[in-house]
């Protein structure tokens, strides 16, 4: 398969990066900076899995950013099989809602919500090139999102981030039914408290194995037709 993974420089992305190697498929890295600082790692995958990995240089809270990445994968290799919609940012934490600033929650919505909105609307196109191409894979539009984006497990605190989320799973339940008749999987997943920079050191689970986890969803698919599109990186539904 042809995956393209955002916010892939670290953390969870750079986990699905690995897991997608491992497996023998082609991954395009999308990372907001290309210092060599900040795609080490990267850079050190792609010596290791030589001819794999594409690192591309997008924001993905900029549509030119966007648009011109997905031109640059179309040139590179003319189509996609799966989306994963990753880069995501946590802030204003610990807030009360009289503490909070709204600009910060506008960014935050600007990242992980439409953030994923812009790069589905550039590369929904490329995806649909590898529907063309008959491949024998499955197409897949995948959202990384929250338990803290469950309406009926709302609590109080992270609003922006759970507001975002929220946000994100309507999203993915829009492009489920737009996407119904071409046989393109559209799910939110979420992922686990994992020991990332977002979740911290004291969470229980290694992004390595969420990422090993949601590949196997994406390559089997799920065995029931469901509801909603919101699940956990096993393939068990959660509460919407």
């Amino acid at each position: 398969m042809k995956v393209f993974v955002t916010g892939a420089n670290r953390g969870l992305g750079l986990s699905l990066v690995e897991s997608g190697l491992e497996r023998g498929h082609i991954i395009f890295a999308a990372v907001r900076s290309v210092s060599d600082k900040q795609i080490h790692d990267l850079q050190q995958l792609k010596e290791k899995y030589e001819g794999q990995l594409r690192i591309i240089h997008m924001d993905v809270t900029n549509e030119k950013s966007v648009e011109q990445a997905a031109e640059a994968v179309k040139l590179t290799d003319q189509y996609l099989d799966v989306i994963i919609n990753n880069a995501a940012i946590l802030n204003e934490r610990d807030k009360t809602i009289e503490e909070l600033d709204i600009h910060a929650c506008l960014q935050a919505f600007d990242v992980n919500t439409l953030g994923p909105m812009r790069v589905v609307k550039h590369f929904l196109p490329v995806l649909r090139r590898g529907l063309e191409q008959k491949t024998m894979t499955n197409q897949a539009v995948i959202n990384i999102s929250s338990e803290a984006g469950s309406l009926s497990n709302a609590y109080s605190g992270d609003y922006p981030y759970g507001m975002t989320k929220v946000a994100l799973n309507m999203l993915t339940e829009k492009l489920k039914v737009y996407l119904k008749d071409d046989d393109i999987d559209v799910l939110s997943i979420h992922p686990g408290w994992m020991k990332t920079d977002m979740g911290g050191e004291s969470a229980p689970k290694l992004p390595k194995v969420t990422a090993d986890n949601i590949f196997a969803v994406i390559e089997n698919g799920l065995e029931d037709e469901q509801r909603f599109a919101f699940i956990d990186d096993t393939g068990t539904p959660m509460d919407i």
